[in-house]
């Protein structure tokens, strides 16, 4: 993280950490996460274990998915395509934003990843199905819609430098992604037969609506706290969501997820996978694929340790029983959860 903030421009930096507004919805992410402790069982042989998960059909060596990052080429000059290489280096999956570079082709080619579309809709039907048509050819795993960015947020950091991100400078046909409604979704669900992914869902309502609609996965996200302020914690929203699709959809979640015992709160809470955002862009912007790689080896390591001391040596053996509510111990900030990192940017 102090790798990614020095090399990074100040507007870069801010708009990689930053969040909509007052922040409140990201601050949230963090703190309903540390208002979960853990009720640790003892006495296990804990001698050997098992961190890896099924999702979308294949054994993955982490219960986690690298969610799409916009304007990824303002982290790397290559864009996404060196986490690309690091999630297949880690046998997991990797979200392609559609307004992140490489292209659909190009990331498939020269990453061997198992690559999922995130799809912005900046067109019509015809548009769309071309999209689906060339994610196919590709080889693509997934498909996924956004749905919780029908107005792009309103980012004070950004503002405060008049800074427009590079997915933002040359954008037309932003109406059609605030024209979306259900008949898209169900659309897209006879186009394809790819897994469908709905990312943005926030209540149990949509998510039953969304399985009503067939999508396959529900992806729990707030876009990190950068589309609509003062809502709840991702973490809050999971409980309900699982409860809502009683099994017939996957359940995928992000938001503030900075550490190995963060994701075992959220499997333990019905998740299957946990998406990350933020924290691999730090080690993007910091060293690129190796930076990638790193952060993933952290999180194994965290989360080989903290399964140890919970006493289970397998992600099917937690539940709800090994949380217990808490109070935070510190105030949340936007790099609290690391807390030997001190930053103090000046004024803006």
């Amino acid at each position: 993280m102090r790798a990614a903030h020095d090399k990074l421009p100040r507007e870069h930096w801010d708009y990689l950490i930053g969040g909509s507004e007052t922040e409140t919805t990201l601050l949230r992410n963090r703190q309903s996460l540390e208002e979960i402790a853990f009720r640790p069982r003892v006495l296990n042989d804990v001698s050997a274990i098992d961190t890896s998960a099924e999702f979308l059909g294949k054994k993955r060596r982490l219960p986690i998915v690298l969610g799409p990052i916009g304007s990824a080429e303002q982290l790397d000059p290559e864009g996404m395509l060196p986490a690309a290489k690091a999630a297949a280096n880690f046998e997991i999956s990797i979200f392609k934003s559609s307004v992140a570079i490489p292209d659909i082709e190009e990331a498939a080619k020269e990453s061997n990843a198992d690559l999922i579309f995130q799809l912005y809709v900046r067109g019509d039907d015809n548009w769309i199905n071309e999209h689906v048509d060339r994610v196919e050819a590709a080889g693509y795993v997934g498909f996924c819609l956004t749905v919780d960015s029908a107005y792009y947020g309103r980012r004070e950091r950004d503002k405060a430098k008049a800074f427009s991100p590079v997915q933002r400078s040359h954008v037309s046909g932003v109406n059609y992604q605030a024209a979306l409604n259900w008949g898209v979704v169900e659309r897209l669900r006879q186009k394809t037969k790819l897994p469908l992914i709905l990312k943005g869902i926030a209540t149990a309502e949509d998510a039953k609506i969304a399985v009503e609609h067939g999508v396959d996965v529900i992806y729990i996200s707030n876009h990190g706290g950068r589309q609509l302020d003062h809502g709840r914690g991702s973490i809050e929203v999971l409980p309900e969501v699982v409860d809502a699709v009683g099994g017939q959809a996957r359940v995928v979640v992000d938001g503030g997820f900075y550490h190995g015992a963060d994701i075992l709160k959220a499997i333990a809470l019905g998740a299957d996978a946990v998406g990350l955002g933020r924290l691999y862009g730090f080690g993007l912007a910091a060293f690129g694929q190796a930076g990638v790689v790193r952060v993933l080896e952290i999180l194994e390591e965290e989360m080989t340790s903290a399964m140890a001391l919970l006493g289970i040596t397998d992600l099917e053996q937690l539940n709800p029983d090994y949380l217990h509510p808490a109070a935070p111990v510190r105030l949340t900030t936007p790099t609290s959860a690391f807390h030997l990192f001190d930053v103090d940017d000046g004024p803006y």
